[in-house]
């Protein structure tokens, strides 16, 4: 079965997580589907900025926010 994703674009990028810093938490809103215009927090690895778009598999599942130390 496969699967299609739903388009989100970055709306901020929230700060850096991860052991070594290598994933990004972001800000992002679904941009079709039964979810259009719901912002979802997400974690995403590799370069990312404000504005890019996304693929999502799931438009249910969120983020949590990253701690203050």
């Amino acid at each position: 079965m496969l699967e299609e994703g739903v388009p989100a674009e970055v709306v901020e990028v929230l700060g850096r997580t991860g052991v070594y810093g290598e994933i990004h938490q972001v800000m992002c809103k679904i941009l079709d589907g039964p979810d259009k215009g719901r912002i979802l927090r997400r974690n995403v690895k590799g370069p990312i900025k404000a504005g890019d778009i996304i693929i999502l598999l799931d438009t249910k599942t969120e983020a949590r926010p990253i701690r203050a130390r």
